[in-house]
């Protein structure tokens, strides 16, 4: 299996979007204090959500969702007259296929964990993730929503919706998209979100985790944990 020097030029752009941040950009559009700066310090919308400003919270999340959904909607729609078939020695049968835009999605993705334009120091990557799996499966990125969405009703618990959410997403991909390497894909993402929340977990274990809405003061420090 060979990567072409258009699926080299795909993976960095989609990564170069991913490492886009709109929490710092909304934030410092509206005259907010740069996330980084207090609640956990993620550049994510959960903690943006602490500065009480819903607004900005809204639109950083929906902005780092659409960065993973645009990401894989372009290589999806383009990649074939561009050239991009990384993905087709898998067994698979001739011609583009999902797992190649699965790729460009994980890049999107790895770029919001480790933004070059933020010193490699990005969020947890759940919107991200969100718009990545939105643009593969309409589908897989409802029922990986609606998981989230449930237990974050439920619990009040971001970190604890965003774990639950990575373990069900390669299974929801499974019954979509039965034994092909795009399953894989999507669990290689789901252990990177859980991986982001090690801290999450020792706090949800001890009861101290912060739940959804809770303010923190913009000097407060990195104290408690968010999303991204």
């Amino acid at each position: 299996m060979e990567i072409g020097l258009v699926d080299g030029v795909a993976y960095l752009l989609a990564y170069l979007i991913g490492s886009v941040s709109f929490a710092v950009l909304v934030s410092r559009t509206m005259g907010l204090a740069d996330p980084r700066s207090y609640g956990s310090g993620n550049p994510g919308a959960t903690n943006v959500l602490r500065s009480g400003n819903k607004a900005a919270a809204l639109a950083t999340l929906l902005g780092d969702a659409a960065k993973g959904w645009v990401a894989v909607a372009v290589a999806e729609r383009a990649g074939p007259q561009w050239g991009l078939d990384w993905g087709l020695d898998w067994g698979l049968e001739a011609g583009f296929d999902t797992t190649t835009v699965a790729f460009v999605g994980l890049f999107a993705f790895l770029g919001h964990l480790f933004p070059v334009f933020l010193k490699f120091r990005g969020g947890k990557g759940v919107a991200t993730a969100a718009g990545v799996l939105l643009g593969l499966n309409l589908w897989l990125g409802l029922g990986t929503l609606a998981t989230w969405l449930l237990i974050a009703a439920f619990f009040r618990l971001s970190s604890l919706a965003a774990i639950i959410s990575a373990v069900f997403a390669p299974l929801w991909a499974w019954l979509l998209f039965g034994r092909q390497p795009v399953v894989l894909i999507v669990a290689v993402i789901g252990v990177l979100l859980i991986s982001r929340h090690r801290a999450n977990l020792a706090k949800l274990i001890a009861g101290t985790e912060g739940r959804i809405g809770e303010k923190k003061a913009p000097d407060s420090g990195p104290s408690a944990a968010g999303e991204g």
